[in-house]
């Protein structure tokens, strides 16, 4: 038998039902991984910055050639995702004026990012971290990050 092929199974099998599932940094890496190749063939150069459950870096780089102020910006939006268990592009739609979440960038710190890049990052309905990408508009850092999170079982089944 292939002792390789069974460890793998028996992880997969364990992220599936919720009972190991944690971001680790060898999740962290890979998923970071994931996010920079689609980035470089898109011909952007991002920060991405992935948070533990707690809401702690557990991993942020930088692609050669991304703004500096992207850096923070990353660390922020996966900070808030874990804050409040939300992408940051869902928080902006309730934090416009007149909605329910009107002003909330200016709590913690200024640290509350409202706009997208920002995804929580979830293994059967329990948020084990989050995703930050920035470097590109909204729009494209909205796409990154929900790529990101979209690969996540993918990325843990072949760890």
């Amino acid at each position: 038998m292939d002792e390789n092929l069974i460890a793998r199974t028996v992880r997969r099998v364990l992220s599936e039902t919720g009972s190991t599932a944690h971001m680790s940094l060898k999740l962290a890496e890979a998923l970071a991984a994931k996010v920079e190749e689609r980035a470089e063939s898109l011909g952007m150069r991002v920060v991405t910055a992935i948070a533990d459950e707690a809401g702690h870096p557990k991993l942020v780089r930088s692609m050669d050639g991304a703004y500096i102020g992207s850096l923070d910006v990353a660390v922020n939006k996966a900070y808030t995702s874990i804050a409040f268990q939300m992408s940051t592009a869902a928080l902006g739609e309730l934090s416009q004026p007149g909605a329910p979440l009107y002003g909330i960038q200016h709590t913690n710190g200024g640290r509350i990012v409202i706009f997208g890049g920002g995804e929580p990052l979830m293994v059967n309905g329990k948020i084990i971290g989050a995703l930050g990408v920035s470097g590109g508009t909204a729009e494209q850092d909205t796409a990154l990050a929900a790529y990101g999170a979209s690969m996540l079982k993918e990325v843990i089944s072949c760890l």
